[in-house]
């Protein structure tokens, strides 16, 4: 056995409102937060180490510059992806440019804070 990857840190200027907006995307819970301010969330019912990774929001203050070299990519479970990206972007995505053609056949875009991630257009089985 090989390693897992058991979370994922996101560095935010607001932890609070990306731990909602990826709560909302994910259907995942707040299980805890730290004294310097950061919020893990993850899976109900499972928390850190379940199958799916949890999401650490780490406050930061430091900016961000450029393109992000890693990004999130999630995929519908239960809707289509069309149904599934008029979701993302009533949660607060929007729309992001990274220099795709348009024939792609995922969106790319940003979270609230401008986090780059991917809607590919496979659905998944729910776990």
């Amino acid at each position: 056995m090989a390693c897992r990857i058991s979370e994922l840190v996101i560095d935010c200027t607001d932890p609070d409102r990306l731990a909602a907006f990826w709560s909302d995307v994910l259907g995942y819970v707040e299980l805890g937060r730290d004294d310097d301010g950061s919020i893990e969330i993850g899976p109900p019912d499972v928390g850190f180490g379940g199958l799916q990774p949890t999401l650490v929001l780490s406050p930061s203050s430091d900016p961000r510059t450029g393109k992000l070299p890693l990004h999130i990519d999630v995929n519908a479970t239960d809707r289509d992806q069309d149904a599934e990206l008029e979701r993302l972007l009533a949660l607060g995505a929007r729309p992001a440019d990274v220099g795709q053609t348009g024939t792609e056949s995922w969106y790319v875009l940003a979270d609230p804070e401008g986090n780059e991630f991917c809607l590919l257009r496979t659905r998944l089985q729910p776990l």
